[in-house]
């Protein structure tokens, strides 16, 4: 019996599994390195989603650190859309750090708020997604997944 390839959604947006790197029971991580549940606001996850979204969020880190050879790393949530959330969907930022990536540490704050602006001007309900081809993100995908095999 083939077995179904798993549905994603972010938010009211599809994601194709190859997009998919890592998953569990309650949250997964795509190629663009968020881990996220289809839930709009952080209050309203479960208690056994918010453990398992911090859970999945920390591995994630760990690998994605090593993998790219940093030093640090940033996990931010944007919470409502005052706090720049653009997709009403809970999900967490997970950016590797190196020293001197930012000239003041803050600055990362800015860069997420006008990535995510970008996101929401380029996403629309009725137009595909052309960042980058599928072919270029399940590369990236199969490369992450390997870290967790």
């Amino acid at each position: 019996m083939e077995e179904q390839a798993a549905q994603y959604k972010f938010g009211p947006y599809k994601i194709d599994a190859r997009e998919v790197f890592h998953s569990t029971a309650l949250s997964y991580a795509m190629v663009n390195l968020r881990p996220l549940l289809p839930v709009k606001r952080f209050a309203d996850l479960s208690s056994d989603e918010t453990s398992d979204l911090w859970v999945t969020a920390k591995e994630v880190g760990a690998k994605l650190e090593q993998y790219h050879k940093a030093s640090s790393l940033t996990f931010a949530i944007q919470d409502g859309p005052q706090a720049g959330q653009t997709v009403a969907h809970v999900h967490i930022h997970i950016i590797p750090r190196k020293k001197g990536d930012f000239e003041n540490n803050d600055e990362i704050y800015d860069a997420i708020d006008v990535k995510e602006k970008e996101m929401k001007e380029k996403l629309d309900l009725d137009v595909e997604r052309k960042d980058r081809t599928m072919e270029e993100m399940a590369r990236e995908a199969t490369e992450y997944r390997a870290l967790f095999s």
